[in-house]
């Protein structure tokens, strides 16, 4: 598990049942996780947070604090064993470039309360739970996937260009193709607070097979870390101190061999001086200027810039 501190009370959180001890991975077993620390998946995940309250809040018709919890890796068979008994929608979003997928796991009774606000009903679920989907209750959960893959890809791209687009509903995760009981699964999980009552709770599973050609992204540096302000001001400042050397040239007269020959120390060579003579700074022109004098020294006063920061590597 990956902590990471959050504002959100404990009693929002929905508690994670811990494996006995008898089921524990043996030592040497293979390991569940190959992506170190996950701290970039679990940047990306505070990410999409923010962005799907713009999917929710129009959905329930009102404003809900969303969070993402800390990331878990089970099998599985595991997670499957962990969630509540119930009706549970299980959509697979597909991941393209790829043969990859992640699994979107709503529970049916926020389904269905999704389903009565679509209608213009109050968000009331039925008391006893139906066994299975209605088309209406399928449509309005493919309808949800679509609009959550929208921000899914948004939150990927600064990790990987990749799509996701929703499959088939299915109410069994057995009938979902791809998927085996012993799977590792990095489960990301978002809760969704509303004024009253308790949070609810979506899942996105992603197989871990179907993040490993993301490996390099996933295990390297913090996606959108924000720099730290002191190191960036020394840094500029730092910057500002280097120095580059700046020249002219005021004349370059052409002599035959014969004469360069001829010179002796006290010979004059003529030169003319032009109106406007090119400044360099390092292997670039800074611009040009006209010769003169600054208190008592040689100087040139500039008349036009034509500086290419380029120029000056």
């Amino acid at each position: 598990m990956v902590n990471g501190s959050s504002s959100i009370s404990d009693t929002d959180r929905r508690e994670r049942p811990r494996a006995a001890a008898a089921h524990a991975p043996a030592l040497g077993g293979a390991n569940l996780n190959p992506f170190g620390d996950l701290h970039t998946l679990q940047h990306l995940s505070a990410r999409l947070a923010r962005s799907l309250r713009g999917v929710f809040e129009p959905l329930l018709r009102q404003e809900v604090r969303l969070w993402a919890e800390p990331l878990v890796v089970q099998r599985f068979t595991d997670y499957r064993a962990e969630r509540p008994e119930g009706l549970t929608a299980w959509v697979p979003l597909a991941m393209t470039p790829g043969t990859g997928q992640a699994l979107l796991v709503v529970d049916g009774k926020f389904v269905l309360e999704l389903l009565d606000l679509f209608f213009g009903g109050t968000g009331a679920a039925p008391h006893d739970m139906p066994s299975e989907f209605s088309p209406a209750a399928e449509a309005m959960i493919g309808h949800l996937a679509a609009i959550v893959a929208e921000p899914m890809t948004t939150s990927w791209e600064p990790l990987a260009k990749v799509s996701f687009s929703p499959g088939r509903v299915e109410a069994n995760p057995s009938m979902v193709a791809g998927l085996d009981g012993d799977d590792p699964m990095v489960v990301t999980r978002f809760g969704i607070g509303k004024h009253h009552g308790k949070p609810i709770f979506i899942d996105i599973v992603y197989p871990v097979q179907s993040l490993k050609p993301y490996t390099p992204s996933l295990t390297g540096k913090v996606l959108g870390a924000a720099p730290d302000p002191a190191w960036q001001n020394g840094l500029a400042k730092a910057v500002m101190t280097v120095t580059f050397p700046v020249r002219s040239v005021l004349a370059e007269p052409v002599i035959s061999l014969a004469k360069l020959m001829e010179l002796k120390e006290g010979d004059v060579i003529p030169i003319s001086v032009a109106a406007d003579v090119p400044v360099m700074v390092a292997n670039g022109r800074l611009g040009t200027g006209t010769v003169g004098t600054s208190n008592g020294r040689a100087a040139i006063k500039l008349n036009s810039l034509s500086l290419n920061v380029e120029e000056l590597a």
